[in-house]
């Protein structure tokens, strides 16, 4: 996979995490994916390994990736580590949006409202 003329590596290592994400979905990946994310034009990965790392979602055409963020991201250590892990796929030209569960619990149609206004004007 080739993004922002640069090669996304593909760490098959992770080809077996990421189908067991997929298969044991929090609430808020369901969510997204089975009410919004599923039915759109643009074709999304769930749990997409890229660079050593597994995204929520992946969309290749628009270069986004959207990430869904439970508590454990506030943990010590998981805002740089997510700060590091955004850098990095920046550099291949992807874009990453971020949401928290309660946004998703809470907040799905300004999420969703977000997500479409992306997907129809992409940065």
């Amino acid at each position: 996979m080739i993004c922002n003329g640069r090669h996304i590596p593909y760490d098959q290592d992770l080809k077996e995490l990421s189908q067991q994400l997929r298969n044991n979905a929090t609430p808020q990946e369901k969510k997204l994916w089975y009410q919004f994310l599923k039915f759109q034009k643009l074709h999304f990965y769930r749990q997409k390994p890229l660079d050593g790392y597994i995204v929520d979602f992946y969309c290749p055409k628009l270069k986004l990736v959207i990430e869904i963020d439970g508590v454990q991201h506030l943990e010590e250590g998981s805002v740089e580590y997510d700060n590091e892990r955004t850098l990095v796929l920046a550099n291949y030209g992807l874009q990453v949006i971020r949401f928290t569960n309660y946004q998703i619990d809470f907040e799905f149609d300004s999420v969703c409202t977000k997500i479409t206004r992306f997907l129809q004007y992409p940065l």
